[in-house]
């Protein structure tokens, strides 16, 4: 019966973006007396915003802009990318995200602004009818802004498109449970009227406090990027766990492991359907897609209890699958090329070492024996590397090796914890998840602040493609559209 309603409450899930005329917001308005009405518009194809407004400022006890908002509460994440739109009448017109506590010109408010002369700061005025304060970020025109509420503090983030955040903490607000929090934008000329254009617009509900993870879950987002511009689009929003899509190769749609089923998300219909794995039915999201776009591997704890994830293969198409691993744990990442070998992640001899095993079965082969966790084995397209992760210099970061485990070569050495690279089909480009440095190093936790970044194959500097919240489960598989311009992955929210 549970399964039964989950896939009833998947079909039925709609992404929001497309639904309301607002995107995501309930209501649109001018705060204070302003002189020209202001807008807001709403491009459900490409699931970007347009907001029109006047307004004096917002600044010592009044406020005047326009404000697409809507009513939070508790803990919250705002993301977004915006611009200002043409050349614009006054150097300190402004535009960002906006949390009041009314819609009176003198309530109480905290703004992440961003200013026509490139100035980035978080604006706030603690009390009603009080003056505003401020606290400069030293990012000029940045495009990427962040506002998070937790608890009493509001955190600031800024960035301009492929940089990490800058970020600060302003604390001891006394603000409601209740706030409205939106997009505005500001002319900072009383006669004039600004434009701003927002995309990957998100607002974030965290999980609260005290939940257990592995056991209580968020809704998912899957999202599909251009990896070039950085934009965005939700394909498919659900209220459970979702996770881990493959890009399937003739470009229809996508494959996902949700609670122990996996399924296939069609991009016409936007309708998941379960694909049949037969008796393989507690599946994680360690799964990959042949080369030749026949078979699926999948990683299964359907086998013997004591062994824990197995490794098994099925047509793609669904059917009977075939148990590939003796024993396990072990968790499928890679198939190569010529579809004769599967790599997988195993905890033998008392560490995870990186194997790999004939995908038909038969011994399997020890890669890695450093000590600590060696994880996320992928082939490039031609055959010739295997990368992966490991935890071998203390932090996570990528490697590559030779498919016979020799000579293994360090790609990144940075203060994020790397994991999971995934090959453009090209082989000309890594795509990998980044957890922030308080994130242990051995560990890929659901629910947290996290960078998707790309890079060159063969090494080289970062760069920052999505600024999202998600983790364990975002992108453990493949994910690359088979041209690769796109990636697929899952944000979350509650």
């Amino acid at each position: 019966m549970k399964k039964l309603f989950t896939l009833i409450s998947l079909l039925m899930a709609l992404t929001p973006f497309a639904q309301n005329p607002l995107g995501i917001f309930e209501k649109t308005t001018d705060v204070g007396p302003v002189r020209q009405k202001g807008g807001t518009s709403y491009d459900a194809a490409s699931q970007t915003y347009v907001l029109s407004g006047a307004g004096a400022n917002i600044w010592f006890t009044k406020d005047e802009f326009h404000f697409a908002y809507k009513q939070l509460s508790g803990d919250f994440i705002l993301q977004c990318r915006g611009r200002l739109l043409g050349q614009g009448v006054d150097a300190h017109r402004k535009f960002g995200w906006m949390v009041r506590t009314g819609t009176d010109t003198s309530a109480a408010m905290v703004a992440a602004a961003v200013h026509g002369d490139g100035l980035a700061a978080v604006q706030f005025r603690r009390r009603a009818g009080g003056n505003v304060e401020e606290v400069k970020s030293p990012v000029k025109m940045p495009d990427v802004i962040q506002l998070e509420r937790r608890g009493r503090s509001f955190f600031l983030s800024v960035a301009r498109f492929g940089d990490e955040f800058w970020t600060v903490e302003v604390p001891d607000f006394e603000f409601p449970a209740e706030m409205l929090a939106g997009l505005f934008v500001c002319s900072h000329s009383a006669g004039a009227v600004e434009k701003a254009e927002f995309d990957n617009v998100r607002i974030v509900i965290p999980p609260k406090e005290g939940y257990t993870p592995y056991q209580d879950y968020l809704g998912s987002h899957i999202e599909l990027m251009d990896v070039v511009s950085g934009r965005r689009e939700v394909v498919f929003t659900a209220p459970n766990s979702l996770q881990a899509p493959n890009w399937l190769p003739d470009d229809s749609g996508l494959i996902y492991n949700s609670e122990g089923l996996i399924y296939q998300l069609d991009f016409a219909s936007k309708k998941p359907v379960v694909l049949n794995t037969d008796f393989v039915k507690e599946n994680n999201n360690d799964h990959v897609i042949s080369f030749d776009g026949k078979m699926l591997g999948l990683s299964s704890s359907s086998g013997e209890e004591e062994y824990g994830s197995l490794v098994y293969t099925v047509p793609l198409t669904g059917g009977k699958p075939k148990r590939i691993t003796a024993t396990g744990p072990s968790y499928l990442h890679g198939w190569s090329p010529d579809g004769k070998w599967l790599t997988y992640t195993a905890q033998r001899h008392g560490d995870y070492d990186i194997y790999k095993i004939p995908s038909d079965g038969g011994e399997e082969i020890r890669l890695t024996s450093s000590p600590g966790l060696d994880d996320g084995s992928e082939y490039s397209p031609d055959g010739k590397w295997i990368y992966f992760n490991s935890v071998r210099t203390g932090s996570m970061e990528l490697w590559r090796m030779r498919p016979d485990g020799s000579y293994p070569e360090q790609l990144t050495n940075d203060k994020l914890q790397n994991w999971f690279p995934h090959i453009s089909p090209d082989g000309k480009w890594i795509v990998f998840l980044s957890y922030l440095p308080e994130v242990a190093a051995g560990d890929h936790p659901f629910y947290k602040h996290v960078y998707l970044r790309m890079m060159p194959a063969d090494g080289g500097k970062p760069r920052v493609i999505a600024y999202l919240y998600g983790g364990q489960g975002t992108i453990n598989t493949p994910s690359w559209s088979p041209d690769g311009k796109k990636i697929a992955f899952v944000s979350n929210s509650n």
